[in-house]
């Protein structure tokens, strides 16, 4: 009876797990964990355990937007209903290496294995108070490096702040646009000059005119070649 008291107990506070891993927080808990992220993903920005706290602390409004998104296009629907996961478990590498170079799966590997990145690393949400879109905020995270394939951008500082100009487009989400505008304060002269003249106009022009990217069931698209994915969505070729 102790342990059904507390559950009680928590549940009338409205202090109860709502997902795995779930975190309940009030608004100004919410409030000062952004804050504080904030100074320290713009501190280190490959500090990725700071940048999905504030994704999740900040993302209130842009979340139920790309929820409402999937869930009126087939495609996006069946991922909200399916739920599936990008992870190395869920992955069959070997099959994706032995795809012919220029397909998605073959050139995802590529990114991953030059990068050195691992789909594995993305953090699982805990302080987005709604089971759902806890799912749409990790499918966002989880496609991200699908998005530097599909971009054609690295991983490095230059390729992370194109990309995140393309999804703050994209997602309306708040980190995305704290990303994008106060990233290239890191980067070169020469860098930055390549960015404004030439990578930023495109990224922008590609997230206005490219459909839903959550929208993609990309497990199911590994033999599709890059350029004809792009073309369907609405990416324009890179630089």
């Amino acid at each position: 009876r102790g342990g059904e008291e507390e559950e009680e107990e928590e549940e009338m506070e409205g202090w109860h797990q709502l997902y795995p891993g779930h975190i309940p927080t009030s608004p100004l808990q919410k409030a000062l964990l952004a804050a504080g992220s904030a100074v320290m993903a713009l501190y280190d920005p490959y500090r990725h355990d700071m940048v999905a706290v504030l994704g999740e602390t900040t993302g209130c409004l842009a979340l139920p937007n790309l929820r409402d998104k999937m869930k009126n296009h087939p495609e996006g629907y069946r991922i909200l209903r399916e739920r599936p996961r990008i992870r190395l478990s869920t992955l069959d590498m070997a099959k994706l290496q032995g795809l012919p170079d220029g397909s998605l799966g073959r050139e995802y590997v590529r990114f991953l294995e030059d990068n050195r990145v691992s789909p594995d690393t993305r953090m699982p949400p805990k302080f987005v108070d709604d089971e759902e879109l806890a799912y749409v905020i990790q499918r966002y995270r989880e496609v991200h490096d699908l998005m530097h394939t599909l971009l054609g951008m690295p991983t490095n500082m230059l390729g992370e702040v194109v990309v995140k100009w393309f999804e703050a487009i994209q997602t309306g989400l708040p980190m995305c646009v704290l990303g994008a505008a106060f990233g290239p304060v890191r980067l070169s002269t020469r860098k930055l000059q390549v960015l404004a003249t030439e990578l930023v106009p495109w990224a922008i022009r590609s997230g206005l005119n490219a459909s839903c990217v959550l929208n993609v069931y990309y497990e199911q698209r590994w033999e599709q070649p890059v350029e004809s994915l792009r073309e369907e969505l609405g990416i324009f070729p890179p630089p």
